[in-house]
């Protein structure tokens, strides 16, 4: 907000800012003119035409009067009302700016011209402006960036008044996008799910690699049924490793055949011919298990031919009665 007097300010307040420069005794009796022309003197050297503009001067003039009447500049009730703003008073610039002009017009109805509220309604966005930023400072790195682009600052604003560079803006840019998507994601998520409890809607979510801070910030669905929903999956986890275990020594179960004991005598023959007929082509115990193996022979009885020749014999006899 600019308060001192300067081309880029309106002129009624590059006028009070003079004004409240100076002192009660500029004012009384014969000192009031004197100081009207050293007022608009300064004014015009700062480029505004007020000596030889009517209308100007006679803004001047008022204000001038007004100062004496009330007896203090307008400016203090200006910066008073502008110092008590707080970014709750400004989420609506236009209400904010009314409630300002009427704050700072009690004792100043000049300030409650309409041609004013345009100015205004510049300086309550400078103030605005001016809250944010210095809330976004008192958050750490990337916090308050994203503060400002949630609140609409422009991008070459947040650069500035940040005094970071356009790196750091686009990498705070990117992350935001990332999170757009990924609230994206959980919602079409939860449609796959839609219409089940909270712990089946956290078993889908946890299963998609959703995080937990999303399961909770986007789906709301609380850390209690988050942990219930994992105990679930590990028991569920759990059991379908032990059905895949059972499985597997079923499978290898089948594979190595039944147990000497459990082999029928007319099976028993026929297996301990087909080892026979195989050992009389290698005498390589490693090829004799491999070529059993793929004739289905029961392991056990392999391992009796290829160790123990005289108890392959016994079971052979036993086997014939």
């Amino acid at each position: 907000m600019t308060t001192a007097a300067s081309s880029n300010a309106p002129l009624w307040l590059s006028i009070e800012t003079k004004i409240a420069e100076l002192g009660s005794s500029d004012f009384g009796g014969n000192a009031k003119e004197a100081t009207v022309h050293k007022i608009a003197d300064t004014l015009d050297s700062h480029g505004y035409n007020v000596s030889r503009h009517a209308a100007n001067m006679l803004m001047l003039r008022q204000a001038v009067d007004v100062r004496e009447q009330i007896g203090r500049p307008l400016m203090n009730d200006f910066n008073a009302a502008s110092e008590a703003l707080t970014l709750d008073d400004v989420v609506n610039p236009i209400q904010a700016t009314i409630a300002f002009a009427h704050r700072v017009g009690e004792d100043f109805p000049a300030f409650l011209d309409l041609d004013r509220r345009g100015d205004l309604r510049t300086i309550i966005d400078g103030i605005r402006l001016d809250l944010l930023v210095a809330k976004a400072k008192e958050e750490a790195g990337a916090l308050g960036i994203r503060y400002l682009i949630e609140n609409d600052v422009a991008e070459s604003t947040i650069i500035s008044r940040m005094e970071i560079d356009e790196a750091k803006l686009e990498a705070v840019k990117e992350a935001i996008a990332a999170e757009l998507a990924e609230i994206e994601r959980v919602n079409g998520l939860l449609k796959d799910v839609e219409g089940q409890d909270d712990i089946a809607r956290a078993k889908h979510l946890i299963t998609k690699d959703v995080v937990e801070a999303s399961i909770i910030n986007i789906a709301g669905i609380g850390q209690d049924i988050i942990d219930q929903a994992n105990k679930a999956m590990e028991e569920e986890i759990k059991e379908k490793e032990r059905l895949a275990a059972e499985a597997e020594a079923a499978k290898k179960a089948a594979a190595e055949g039944p147990k000497l004991e459990d082999i029928p005598a007319d099976e028993m023959l026929e297996h301990i011919e087909a080892i026979r007929e195989i050992m009389e082509f290698s005498d390589d115990p490693d090829e004799i298990r491999t070529m059993c193996e793929q004739s289905s022979l029961p392991k056990d009885l392999v391992e009796v031919a290829i160790t123990d020749t005289a108890k392959l014999d016994a079971l052979e006899a036993a086997a014939e009665g």
